[in-house]
């Protein structure tokens, strides 16, 4: 498999750093919005060092990252409870219908096609599978700004609106809504209705 990096490996470069720069506080809420616990098996997708699927594991059969990022990757194998997989989103090297849950956070907007990423995590739900997707609201003044920031700093960033990917996951088959918090992110929760 020939992974395709961005011109400049941002997130290799702050691998060692990322936890304290990008913590994440909300696991109660994406347990929640998962449906969590499940005996089947998690995927954080683009999960970078772990730091989301870290705080899930516990309530999955299994939990795995995938990313793209080698040095990310370094970090998540260090926790206890991950299996880690090099891999792009677009290209999942995992079977059809074999993930009970999948989570992805702050990173649809870095995915080189995100219409086939999204179509990879759809073909690998399971029936009666969850996935969320937790982004920045592209309306918001702020993350306008920082989605130029990132232009210019190179990075292949490409911020939707929650409504946007939201329909992108109904076109793929998923039945799919969108919640958004008063800080400026926007949940896109997408289910797999019944039996395949």
């Amino acid at each position: 498999m020939v992974l395709t990096m961005p011109i400049i490996d941002h997130f290799g470069l702050m691998a060692p750093h990322y936890d304290r720069l990008a913590s994440f506080r909300r696991g109660e809420r994406m347990a929640e919005l998962l449906r969590l616990p499940t005996r089947g098996s998690i995927l954080d997708a683009a999960g970078g060092t772990g730091r989301v699927a870290q705080h899930l594991a516990p309530q999955a059969g299994l939990a795995i990252v995938i990313d793209v990022s080698q040095p990310m990757l370094r970090q998540a194998a260090a926790k206890p409870s991950l299996v880690v997989v090099q891999a792009e989103v677009e290209n999942l090297p995992l079977p059809r219908r074999s993930q009970a849950r999948i989570v992805m956070v702050d990173a649809f907007h870095h995915l080189r096609d995100q219409e086939r990423a999204l179509a990879e995590m759809a073909r690998v739900l399971e029936p009666g599978g969850c996935l969320v997707i937790l982004e920045p609201d592209v309306r918001r003044l702020g993350v306008r700004l920082i989605a130029l920031a990132e232009r210019l700093l190179l990075m292949r960033s490409r911020f939707r609106h929650g409504e946007v990917i939201a329909g992108m996951a109904m076109r793929l088959g998923l039945v799919s809504r969108l919640e958004r918090d008063a800080d400026g992110s926007v949940w896109i929760v997408a289910e797999r209705q019944g039996e395949d």
